[in-house]
């Protein structure tokens, strides 16, 4: 079965991964010197415990943005992103629940907007997904489970934020290459990243006239702590060679593309993803 199109993009709701057994381990560490691009700015990231999530984060951190983290029992992951995030002089917060659950959402809207008194970029980036080789497989609560967390989440934190945001603020949401290319392991995770894509250029039009910005990134192959927590260990093993770069990408490589969309560098697009992806070629 090919891995080509295997994603990691954001920290697992409920599939903790145990990254101090990952060799090598992800790379979250910004690779330049900060240049104030997010400096006075708030931003809550869902999932943003390890992964994407953390790298994104701690990059906002370094150009000047207090960062609130949502995540869901990875407590202990949460607090290194924190302390990664407060080395970099930001402020953190930490807030523990289910995206999935709209009252959750607001909660946490609401204790973002207490502790920083502005929330200026969202970043809609928890998912979970879970490998099944049939279609029949799949369990009606995995569906449910899987689109409560990636596409209900990502509404409803939309939703809970929408009232706050000024005019210039920033919704980022996380796809993925499976939107594009499918992936026939996860038919149900593909299916609400499709819903994402959709979700985020249909805000996109209806936002542009409060001069609030919807983009989104789709990486590819990222390497995560959700990876070998998904699949099977010949699965891990060859995780991302199929790309044309010949490897997985690192958080990383991943977090400068939601530093330019939360940035005054992309003021000028609406409605667009950016492809990580180790060179995958994507149409539409």
């Amino acid at each position: 079965m090919s891995t080509e199109t295997f994603t990691a993009m954001e920290s697992p709701q409920d599939q903790p991964g145990d990254e101090h057994k990952m060799d090598p381990k992800p790379d979250y560490a910004p690779r330049y010197a900060g240049s104030d691009r997010l400096k006075g700015k708030s931003a809550l990231i869902t999932g943003g415990d390890s992964g994407i999530g953390r790298a994104t984060a701690v990059l906002y951190a370094r150009e000047g943005a207090n960062v609130a983290i949502v995540y869901r029992n990875e407590t202990r992951d949460a607090e290194e992103t924190q302390r990664l995030i407060e080395a970099e002089g930001g402020k953190a917060l930490l807030i523990a629940g289910d995206v999935g659950e709209k009252s959750f959402c607001e909660d946490a809207v609401r204790q973002t907007l207490d502790r920083f008194g502005q929330l200026d970029i969202l970043v809609n980036n928890a998912a979970e997904q879970h490998a099944q080789q049939e279609l029949e497989d799949i369990e009606e609560a995995q569906i449910e489970r899987t689109f409560r967390t990636n596409i209900f989440g990502t509404m409803f934190m939309t939703q809970a934020a929408l009232p706050h945001l000024e005019k210039g603020a920033r919704i980022i949401c996380v796809t993925s290459i499976t939107a594009y290319k499918g992936q026939d392991l996860l038919v149900d995770y593909a299916s609400t990243k499709g819903a994402i894509l959709a979700f985020l250029r249909a805000m996109s039009s209806k936002l542009a006239s409060r001069g609030i910005l919807v983009n989104g990134v789709a990486p590819g192959p990222i390497w995560t702590p959700l990876i070998p927590a998904s699949f099977p260990k010949d699965a891990v093993e060859d995780f991302g060679k199929n790309a044309p770069l010949g490897r997985p990408g690192q958080p990383n490589e991943v977090a400068p593309a939601l530093l330019f969309l939360a940035s005054e560098d992309s003021s000028y697009m609406t409605g667009q993803v950016l492809h990580p992806n180790g060179g995958t070629l994507i149409g539409g």
